[in-house]
């Protein structure tokens, strides 16, 4: 199909180095933008080139620190009066998607408030994938692509070729999820009952299905301080698990959480580059192995671009 309106690909700063690997993947540059920082703390980011009449996506995943975040709603606010013609926000991790509801007085709904925010900045569209609640969709009063990293992870476990292997939900909330892989893979499913004693700490937990003999993948969409999968995975050993592996897309890995995979009986835990992880010198990451959503989002922009169907991008 011609077009008339060109495509750009920009970036915010910390997700230059996926927006990089999403624009190889579409064989086109990656537009010029840039930030100025003023010594309060305030910063002004720009396109240092032409976006008048572009289809204009700007990729940038919201994990903290919360500029992330308004550095993509200036970007879209600058796309917008620059005249781009569609603004498109790539944000392979949704943050504030835990604020999906009111689970207690007096408490905000984020993921509300995030999708009335990239609206009012001239948002014309969203993509994302495997957010926390799917029902954050309903949020935004324009299209939201949400896809499912299963189309990375799916290909990563075959090669595995795991003999008598069981998909577990970190939770209740996550049997969802479980059901749909192991609906897939043709495997039995287990979920882990827990109880918290509070916002990141796991106080008793229980599995719910047979773990003995098993190879047992847990799945979840996010790994945070790591604190639920490191005790499911000590849990499941002791009851005769012969290996367990977590699978999550976004990797938050806040806190301790290098320190509970490293010391946890996890076998292997395999994420994608929604979120960079934090190379540093003291953190272990041996036992972490990061797959790239690249060439999914390239292949869902290059889609929505060309006005193509999407329905193949959803495997769930």
């Amino acid at each position: 199909m011609e077009h008339y309106h060109k495509i750009q690909i920009f970036s915010c700063a910390n997700s230059k180095y996926l927006a990089e690997k999403i624009a190889a993947a579409l064989k086109i540059n990656l537009g010029v933008s840039s930030v100025t920082h003023f010594s309060d703390g305030e910063f002004q980011p720009a396109f240092e080139e032409s976006v008048r009449g572009s289809t204009v996506f700007i990729v940038q995943s919201t994990f903290p620190p919360v500029d992330n975040l308004f550095e993509l709603l200036l970007m879209i606010d600058a796309a917008r009066r620059a005249s781009a013609y569609k603004v498109i926000a790539v944000m392979p991790y949704f943050g504030w998607a835990r604020q999906d509801r009111k689970d207690r007085p007096r408490v905000s709904i984020g993921a509300k408030l995030v999708a009335n925010l990239l609206h009012a900045a001239g948002c014309d569209r969203v993509m994302t994938t495997d957010l926390h609640a799917d029902q954050i969709q309903g949020f935004f009063d324009f299209p939201v692509d949400h896809v499912y990293a299963s189309s990375v992870f799916l290909p990563y476990i075959h090669s595995l070729q795991l003999e008598n292997l069981s998909v577990a939900a970190p939770d209740m909330g996550g049997a969802k999820r479980a059901n749909a892989y192991a609906r897939l893979l043709e495997c039995p499913m287990i979920i882990c009952h827990k109880s918290r004693e509070k916002a990141n700490v796991v106080g008793s937990m229980t599995a719910i299905g047979e773990v003995e003999g098993r190879n047992v993948i847990i799945l979840d969409d996010m790994i945070d301080t790591a604190g639920t999968i490191a005790k499911a995975s000590d849990m499941m050993m002791q009851k005769g698990a012969l290996s367990v592996r977590a699978m999550a897309t976004h990797p938050v890995l806040s806190g301790p959480a290098y320190d509970h995979i490293a010391r946890s009986a996890l076998q292997e835990v395999i994420v994608t580059d929604t979120i960079p992880l934090r190379n540093t010198p003291e953190q272990d990451v041996s036992k972490i192995k990061v797959l790239s959503v690249a060439e999914l989002f390239a292949d869902l922009i290059n889609k929505v671009y060309n006005y193509q169907s999407i329905s193949s991008n959803f495997i769930f």
